[in-house]
């Protein structure tokens, strides 16, 4: 489907240069008697990289079609790619590790995510805000620390490092923003 420059919003992806470019920040201004200028920023949802530019508002763009599917995750291959199998048809597929943003520090084996696809490609994940993972190690609490809001470091059941409160042990479960890295609270049994 084509849309018009003047069309486009905050959300879409199109299809320029062999690329799917998901749009960040999108401005429309006329200012006085001038012509329109819109400004477009972009970020690739193949490599990751962020560009902008500026159509003319009669400039014609084809937008992609994307399609969010259940997937399970599997395992991680020897060269970093992760491993998925689609709930649906049971085909399995890889995604290198580039495309995932860093967001597999959140997934646990057999975990169930969305994964994006356009046509019949996977490229990229999508996680909720917030994940539930249990703490597997962390640095001995110092009485007398706590008083003073000092965090420890901590490792979860994923490997993702992070600083907690001093009163949070190992085998604990707490609440991570998949956005930030970063401790939420401990998690409600």
């Amino acid at each position: 489907m084509t849309v018009k420059a003047t069309e486009l919003r905050k959300g879409m992806v199109l299809q320029k240069d062999g690329d799917l470019l998901l749009i960040t920040d999108y401005s429309h201004a006329t200012p006085g008697n001038w012509r329109a200028i819109i400004q477009v920023k972009t970020r690739s949802l193949m490599s990751g990289s962020t560009g902008q530019f500026r159509p003319a508002a009669g400039d014609q763009f084809e937008t992609a079609y994307l399609d969010k599917r259940q997937c399970q995750y599997l395992y991680q291959e020897g060269n970093g790619d992760r491993v998925f199998m689609d709930n649906e048809s049971y085909e399995q597929f890889q995604l290198p590790e580039d495309s995932t943003g860093g967001k597999m520090a959140f997934v646990k084996e057999s975990d169930v995510i969305e994964i994006t696809f356009h046509e019949t490609t996977a490229i990229g994940i999508e996680l909720p805000t917030n994940v539930v993972l249990e703490v597997t190690e962390s640095e001995l609490a110092v009485k007398g620390n706590s008083a003073t809001g000092v965090k420890k470091d901590a490792v979860l059941e994923t490997g993702h490092k992070l600083k907690v409160p001093m009163h949070i042990n190992v085998g604990e479960k707490v609440k991570v923003n998949t956005d930030t890295g970063e401790f939420m609270g401990r998690a409600q049994e």
